[in-house]
C-alpha cells in the first residue's frame, strides 16, 4: 500500500512588542528513505531570515532562522508532497552519526521513576513467554490503558514519569513513557516527530509524535502508542532524537519584553 500525501504546515508567532533578538531552530523538512520519498518540499519565512542549514547529529535536516529586528510577526510555512509505503513500522538497520548506545541512556524527559519501573516489571511478569517484538506491542497497549489521550493537561516539559503518574497526556507523553520503559527492558529507543494523515479530518492543530524501538530481529520498529498501531502509509517521519527536545519541529530563544502568541495550522491530505 502506498499513499501520496500533501502537507501544509504554517506556524505563526505574534509578539505584542517588537522583537529585539530571536533565533529559531527548525526541523520541518522530511528526508527520503525508510519507505518515504519526498517528491517536493519548500519552506518560506516571513519576518525572519535563514542563517544556516545543516544535518544535526541525528541526521535531521535543521535550519536556523533569525527573526528580523523589530518584527512583531514571524510566519514559518513548510509544505510539500511525500509518497509513503506501508512497511508496518519497520525502519531497519541503524544509521547516522549517533551511535546506537546513545539511545539507551535516559534524558530529563525520559528518566524512569517508580511508576515507570513498576510498569516495566508488570510487563515482564505478564509477557515473559513472548518474543521481544510481541512484548513491545504489549507495552504500547499497556501504556494506553494507563494514560488516557487528553489534550491541555501536559506540555513540552512534562516528563514521562509525571505523565504516567497523572494518567493522562498526548502523543508526546505516550512516546516518552514507551521510550523510558523500553530502555529499562534493554532496548535502545528514540523519539520521532512527523505527520499523520487522519481519517476523519484534514485540518489539525499540531504535528504528531511516536517512538521507535530497536530490536535484534528487525532493527528499528515504530510504535504509535496514542493510536495503538505501528506507523503505516499515513505517517511521514521528519525528525528523530533521544526525546522531544532533540526532534522538536521548532525551538528557539528570544530576548526582549512582551508576550508571544503561537498559532499552528496544519493540513495533511491525500
Amino acid at each position: 500500500m502506498r499513499n501520496l500525501l500533501r502537507i501544509t504546515h504554517v506556524t505563526t508567532y505574534t509578539y505584542d512588542q517588537p522583537v529585539y533578538y530571536a533565533l529559531q531552530q527548525l526541523r520541518l523538512v522530511p528526508r527520503s528513505g525508510h519507505g518515504q520519498t519526498v517528491l517536493d518540499w519548500s519552506s518560506t519565512i516571513t519576518g525572519g531570515t535563514k542563517q544556516a542549514s545543516f544535518s544535526d547529529q541525528f541526521v535531521n535536516h535543521t535550519e536556523l532562522v533569525k527573526v528580523d529586528p523589530g518584527a512583531t510577526l514571524i510566519e514559518i510555512r513548510s509544505e510539500g508532497t511525500v509518497e509513503v509505503e506501508d512497511n508496518h513500522g519497520v525502519i531497519g538497520t541503524h544509521k547516522g552519526f549517533a551511535p546506537l548506545w546513545l539511545f539507551e541512556s535516559p534524558t530529563p524527559n525520559t528518566t524512569p521513576g517508580p511508576a515507570i519501573r513498576a510498569l516495566a516489571r508488570q510487563l515482564k511478569s505478564e509477557t515473559e513467554e513472548l518474543d521481544p517484538l510481541a512484548q513491545l506491542h504489549a507495552l504500547s497497549a499497556m501504556i494506553l490503558t494507563k494514560v488516557a489521550y487528553e489534550t491541555g493537561r501536559t506540555n513540552s516539559d512534562t516528563t514521562a514519569e509525571s505523565a504516567l503518574g497523572a494518567g493522562h497526556g498526548v502523543c508526546q507523553d505516550h512516546a516518552h513513557i514507551m521510550i523510558a520503559a523500553a530502555r529499562l527492558l534493554g532496548h535502545p529507543a528514540r523519539y520521532v516527530s512527523g505527520y499523520l494523515m487522519m481519517n476523519d479530518r484534514v485540518e489539525q492543530d499540531a504535528s504528531h509524535a511516536w517512538c521507535e524501538v530497536w530490536t535484534e530481529a528487525l532493527g528499528w520498529v515504530g510504535f504509535d502508542v496514542s493510536n495503538g498501531i505501528s506507523p503505516d502509509a499515513r505517517y511521514v517521519r521528519v525528525a528523530t532524537g533521544r526525546d522531544y527536545r532533540d526532534a522538536a519541529p521548532i525551538m528557539g530563544i528570544r530576548q526582549g519584553a512582551g508576550d508571544e502568541h503561537l498559532q499552528v495550522s496544519l493540513q495533511v491530505q491525500q
